[in-house]
């Protein structure tokens, strides 16, 4: 049996030697390198600080929702008899934030610029040391989220829009893997399959009442064959792909609230 004829005899009988999961934000989607234990990034000593992941938006604090809150069913009828739907008409002005990151992605911002008048804002938690750690969560969110209002009525924003992204992957390790080096006929043997899927979440906030309705997009889903030599880019067309799947989708479910 000749060189080539064992190499694609090696590849037809690959089967799946092991998976790794991992779950990333889509504010801290960069390609980060498999281990047995997850996924590991190290820092990148030319980045300015100021523009490092500081973690995700607490949902209960752009809502303005207290955990653990006392109420009485008093309370929920009248809230049941006062809720509106919110409305978000086309042309309408929104703050736009992404959980995570200081500017919402470029992809989702020219999304709502086709229906809307977009205002980018920052998304990055303020993150609080505290006796049992470092906290994202506000102490207060009903005037974590009154605040948030109030900066939107001053930029002229009718609705606040806060998306959270998380991408899900499976690495699936062949047993190639062992032989990934080896080049035939000038390629080189795949030895990784990615399965990538994302899923988005949207909160919209109407600025002048505060009512809320949060939506979720239709998720997506990507796979791909890599080489150690083509892993971080290979990755990285998987994401960027997802994200402008998942964006697309997401400006099509706002602009059929209105």
């Amino acid at each position: 049996m000749n060189y080539c004829k064992l190499c694609f005899l090696i590849i037809a009988c690959a089967f799946f030697a092991g998976c790794v999961n991992s779950a990333r934000s889509i504010s801290h989607s960069s390609y980060r390198e498999a281990t047995p234990y997850g996924r590991y990034q190290p820092p990148n000593p030319g980045s300015d600080p100021a523009f490092d992941y500081k973690g995700e938006l607490s949902e209960y604090d752009v809502l303005g929702l207290t955990r653990g809150e006392v109420t009485s069913d008093a309370e929920i009828r009248r809230a049941l008899d006062h809720a509106k739907h919110v409305r978000l008409r086309l042309g309408s002005s929104i703050l736009l934030i992404q959980s995570g990151a200081i500017f919402p992605d470029g992809a989702m911002v020219n999304e709502l610029t086709q229906h809307f008048t977009v205002i980018p804002f920052s998304g990055v938690p303020q993150v609080r040391k505290t006796p049992s750690g470092e906290r994202t969560e506000s102490f207060d969110p009903e005037s974590y989220a009154k605040s948030l209002r109030l900066t939107a009525a001053r930029g002229g924003a009718d609705v606040i829009v806060c998306y959270w992204g998380i991408l899900e992957s499976e690495n699936e390790h062949l047993v190639t893997k062992t032989v990934s080096w080896v080049p035939v006929v000038n390629w080189i043997v795949p030895d990784e399959k990615q399965h990538m899927r994302i899923r988005l979440k949207l909160a919209v906030i109407d600025v002048r009442s505060g009512r809320w309705t949060v939506l979720t997009s239709e998720s997506s889903e990507d796979k791909a064959w890599s080489t150690s030599f083509t892993r971080g880019s290979s990755d990285q067309k998987q994401v960027e792909a997802l994200k402008r799947k998942a964006y697309e989708s997401g400006a099509r479910e706002l602009a059929r609230i209105n």
